[in-house]
């Protein structure tokens, strides 16, 4: 048996020994990451399309992350948030300028920062004379986290089911079906959350008309948007919120994933209107540290420095014609969806899996999501050299 072996099934070993069951883990063990490339302990080099799930948008430990880590760990990591920290201010005022948003409330993850937006959407529902008001309408096929509220607003009973009951308060819909939505509203209704693209429902978008028709129905009955970005935002469809490229404006947007560069980091981002919160009734011990925030003002920079949403939706577009030549060459590839660098690919087979394990002996890492989906979320600044060396590995194993 190979050294590598035993390396291997030492941490296989000691993760069915000490570690709770919750993941499916590929049979690999990575120890270092630079730009667009991952290496395992064999030194093995692999083309990563996954980005940690959309984390590392702007590839992995980037040298301006690095430094900015680095710098912040030496002179403060940790004080509480009943003090001032620039890191956290400056992310804070960066934030408001680069998006619809007045006001940042700091998490640690997605999940908490959509339980924020769930605790907000009710605080502005009781200041505005809807004492009743807590039901949140989200869609079918949707993921809004792991925690019990969370979990509950998720559009995905098979999630829930080993946990129910689940906490009351969520409706859901199929997407971009405006007359579903229309007749879910009702006096106890305080918010819509969506997804401007579900990510681990399989990658499927709203309709732009839909978001409008959306947006006029919470401004009629006075309700609150709430747009989870959590995987869509930081740059991942080619723009830096996802919905800029819809043309709507949420009163509430969740950020994580790819604003920390793998940091835990997660932001509540609402307009004037929608930040109600007063002192004492939400807070964080560890949301908006110094150092995660130090990581999310460099990453915010690369992006913005180093042209990377052009990259984006230049070489996302060259993805995606590379995956629909794919996809006029066998009937094994049913749709094509996704926009920018958020791409998913439906078989019409459940063979996902073995393929997303067939393209990591190859060198190469992405993600199934079910039987049938194989979803890529590159680093922002992937090449279209390296798109073509990917597709021509995926076009052996799918043709």
């Amino acid at each position: 048996m190979s050294t590598t072996t035993t390396n291997l099934e030492s941490l296989i070993q000691l993760d069915q020994a000490h570690h709770m069951s919750t993941y499916g883990r590929l049979p690999v063990t990575f120890v270092k990451g630079k730009g667009t490339r991952l290496w395992d302990e064999t030194g093995k080099e692999y083309l990563d399309l996954l980005s940690g799930i959309g984390v590392t948008n702007i590839g992995h430990c980037h040298p301006a992350v690095v430094e900015a880590v680095k710098n912040q760990v030496e002179s403060l990591i940790h004080v509480s948030n009943l003090y001032y920290t620039k890191p956290q201010l400056e992310l804070a005022k960066k934030i408001t300028e680069i998006s619809f948003g007045d006001k940042c409330f700091f998490a640690n993850s997605g999940a908490e920062a959509n339980e924020g937006a769930i605790k907000l959407a009710r605080r502005y529902a009781k200041l505005n004379g809807k004492e009743e008001a807590f039901e949140i309408i989200t869609a079918l096929r949707s993921f809004h986290g792991r925690t019990m509220k969370t979990l509950a607003a998720t559009g995905q009973p098979d999630k829930q089911k080993p946990f129910e009951p689940m906490p009351p308060g969520f409706k859901h819909v199929p997407l971009n079906d405006i007359d579903a939505l229309k007749k879910e509203i009702n006096e106890k209704t305080c918010a819509i959350m969506l997804e401007p693209i579900q990510g681990e429902g399989g990658v499927y978008p709203c309709d732009e008309e839909y978001l409008k028709e959306v947006r006029a129905l919470c401004d009629e009955h006075n309700i609150l948007l709430i747009f989870d970005e959590v995987q869509t935002g930081m740059g991942r469809t080619g723009t830096m919120f996802a919905y800029e490229g819809f043309g709507v404006t949420p009163d509430i947007m969740t950020l994580a994933k790819g604003i920390g560069s793998g940091l835990p980091i997660g932001v509540l981002v609402a307009s004037e209107k929608a930040s109600v919160f007063s002192p004492g009734e939400h807070g964080s011990t560890f949301g908006g540290g110094p150092v995660v925030c130090a990581a999310a003002l460099a990453t915010i920079k690369v992006i913005e420095d180093e042209g990377l949403l052009e990259n984006c939706r230049n070489v996302g577009a060259y993805f995606r014609q590379k995956l629909e030549d794919i996809k006029a060459n066998t009937d094994i590839v049913k749709e094509i969806r996704g926009r920018g660098l958020m791409l998913a690919v439906e078989l019409a087979q459940n063979n996902a899996k073995d393929i997303v394990l067939a393209l990591l002996k190859e060198g190469i890492v992405a993600n199934n999501i079910g039987g049938n989906i194989l979803r890529f979320l590159p680093p922002l600044c992937i090449t279209e050299a390296e798109i073509d060396a990917a597709t021509s590995v995926l076009a052996r194993l799918l043709v």
